[in-house]
């Protein structure tokens, strides 16, 4: 169960406001110039995945075997030697920020607005299978709702919470299942309450809500009250150009930011201590560094795992995560990698259509349909049908030695929290930055290749980027095709090494 909080997963934005020092910086910046202890790495994008948020400011990015580095939550990642420094108690580095809270400053500069566009109540019904009890608007269309906010197989669970997409809009709904004394609903009442936004980075701030609310409809069917005033109170407007977006009213949008001015980075907060970041690549070990693989090259991941989906479908975001990249310009031309989180049989044509994506499912016959995804994910088994992908499920040495440094740095974090009992940096940043760092000077090394005299890939810019020569090639061959990056790899001959 989620606990009785304003911070419910999946997302937590912090909004940075214009005028912070970039926390991509070199190594020779002035200490007394850092940011906030907690912090994401401003101008950081996930391409396609649901949000952008360059400044359009070019920041320093860590060089191949250079002296830049990452620096963020009071850590410093170096390009070369991979290292994961945190300050002293009392750095005047952090001393400037301590009056008020980094998230304090921020919410009070500029707070996302509440955008609901419909509120429903599911149910099961012993005859008609699942169906729409209730909706406001009454004419808004939910065709499909009913089954994705009721996942395959939740008879069998008493509670479960599930992200989805629903056209342009994204939904999430509360599930319970309540035992009863009647024979009309043969034993058991089972509910989902739930909601569409246009953006599932407002989600969480209603998860208390509708947990609350599936209880209330359990014990008083048909009381829709609490729902109406919710509706009423947050409900948004939609434009009359029908194109989909939507607006609170239009008298907000002067609190808004100027556009560019604004960087937002997610932040995932959950009511496990370790937070979802950490959980997944736990519950992954060594193949997180195969879906990292597949998650750059914008491959269709289909996971599947039986009831409950809430926790599967952190998995599906953090598959997002892991492509998160912060240089200017990388990705634009490349199909964008949107989370569908939970899915069933009744988006199999949506699906068709779809060039990337990551999604889960508690259905299993997905696994038969090999033309709708690339990457099928079976709990912890990482599989594919397609044979010019199958090289790259063998972890090799790169990917093992990345593994380890990132536990390391792991252990390293986990240590410092309890020695100096800092919790200004999270398993969350070291996780996220891990890879966008990783991901930033892979395409650091390719850019300059690619405008060299010389646009020829070596063993060496292969090494330095933390790849192995040998058993990632396919991988980069991809990369430098998807991507559109002019550069030349050189294969060279495995009895020289």
């Amino acid at each position: 169960m989620v606990e009785q909080s304003d911070h419910a997963p999946l997302l937590d934005w912090e909004e940075v406001p214009s005028g912070e020092p970039p926390t991509l910086a070199p190594r020779q910046r002035d200490e007394s110039e850092a940011g906030p202890a907690n912090c994401r790495s401003v101008g950081s994008t996930a391409p396609g995945a649901g949000w952008t948020t360059s400044s359009g400011d070019t920041a320093p990015v860590p060089g191949v075997g250079g002296g830049e580095a990452t620096t963020c939550a009071g850590s410093v990642y170096n390009g070369s030697g991979w290292e994961f420094k945190y300050p002293a108690k009392g750095d005047g580095a952090l001393s400037a920020w301590g009056e008020v809270s980094d998230k304090e400053r921020r919410l009070s500069e500029w707070e996302e607005k509440d955008q609901i566009v419909a509120v429903f109540v599911v149910t099961f019904d012993t005859r008609s299978g699942n169906m729409v009890e209730w909706c406001l608007p009454p004419d808004v269309n939910l065709e499909g709702v009913e089954f994705k906010s009721m996942a395959s197989g939740s008879h069998r669970i008493a509670n479960d919470f599930i992200y989805f997409r629903k056209g342009c809009f994204f939904g999430l709904a509360c599930f319970a299942n309540m035992p009863v004394e009647s024979e009309l609903e043969r034993g058991a009442r089972m509910k989902s309450v739930g909601i569409l936004t246009p953006s599932y980075t407002l989600l969480y701030r209603y998860m208390h809500f509708l947990e609350n609310q599936v209880r209330h409809q359990l014990q008083c069917p048909g009381q829709y009250s609490p729902l109406e005033a919710f509706y009423e109170d947050k409900k948004a407007v939609l434009p009359l150009g029908g194109n989909g977006l939507v607006t609170t009213c239009p008298t907000s949008t002067s609190t808004a930011p100027p556009h560019g001015r604004c960087c937002m980075n997610p932040e995932m907060k959950i009511t496990h201590p370790a937070g979802c970041m950490s959980q997944f690549i736990r519950f992954f070990g060594e193949q997180i560094m195969v879906l990292w693989k597949f998650s750059l090259l914008r491959k269709r991941i289909v996971i599947f795992s039986p009831p409950p989906v809430g926790v599967v479908c952190y998995r599906v975001y953090c598959c997002c995560c892991l492509a998160n990249v912060s240089l200017p310009r990388v990705g634009v031309s490349v199909p964008e990698f949107r989370p569908f989180f939970y899915i069933n049989v009744a988006d199999i044509a949506a699906l068709e259509t779809e060039m990337s994506y990551v999604a889960c499912t508690t259905e299993k016959i997905f696994e038969e349909k090999k033309e709708l995804y690339d990457v099928y994910v079976d709990n912890q088994n990482v599989k594919t049908h397609r044979e010019s992908l199958q090289p790259m499920l063998r972890l090799n040495r790169a990917d093992r030695e990345k593994y380890r440094k990132l536990t390391e740095q792991r252990q390293m974090l986990l240590y410092s929290q309890e020695v100096d009992g800092d919790c200004s940096s999270s398993e969350e940043d070291l996780f996220i930055l891990f890879f966008m760092e990783l991901n930033n000077r892979i395409f650091q090394t390719l850019s300059e290749v690619a405008s060299s005299a010389d646009p020829t890939l070596t063993a060496e810019h292969v090494r330095a980027m933390g790849l192995d020569p040998q058993g990632d090639q396919g991988f980069l061959v991809d990369l430098l095709e998807l991507y559109g990056i002019d550069a030349m790899l050189v294969v060279d001959n495995p009895c020289c090494h």
